[in-house]
């Protein structure tokens, strides 16, 4: 495989005016176990931002096993997305759900963000 597949800070959200950027202007995608909002960035790849809340996914040790699965997922795929600014988010069913089936969700709700900015970026 070329090259390390790391996760590096500057492939993260980190500033609140990047996540209220995403949500005012981002298009949203989701599944029964996670919310996508996705918008286009000026920069050569994608950003992941998460949005993990203590009503969804519970303590502490719930939410942050959530937080990395979702960072290994994207880590693992962030070459097959374009480049945009991610913000996921959990919703209730994420609780208690294998991690198996939440690899699974977020792989599909890749290959549906690469394929509608892909789409998008053609019209």
């Amino acid at each position: 495989m070329r090259g390390q597949l790391t996760l590096p800070a500057q492939r993260r959200l980190r500033r609140k005016r990047d996540f209220d950027a995403a949500y005012a202007r981002g298009r949203r995608l989701g599944d029964g176990f996670f919310s996508v909002t996705v918008m286009n960035n000026k920069l050569d790849a994608p950003r992941l931002g998460l949005a993990v809340a203590v009503r969804v996914a519970g303590g502490g040790v719930a939410r942050n096993r959530i937080r990395r699965i979702i960072r290994e997922s994207f880590r693992l795929h962030q070459r097959e997305i374009p480049a945009v600014d991610l913000v996921v988010g959990a919703r209730a069913r994420v609780k208690g759900a294998p991690a198996k089936a939440l690899h699974a969700s977020l792989e599909a709700l890749w290959k549906e963000v690469a394929a509608r900015c892909a789409a998008s970026s053609h019209s």
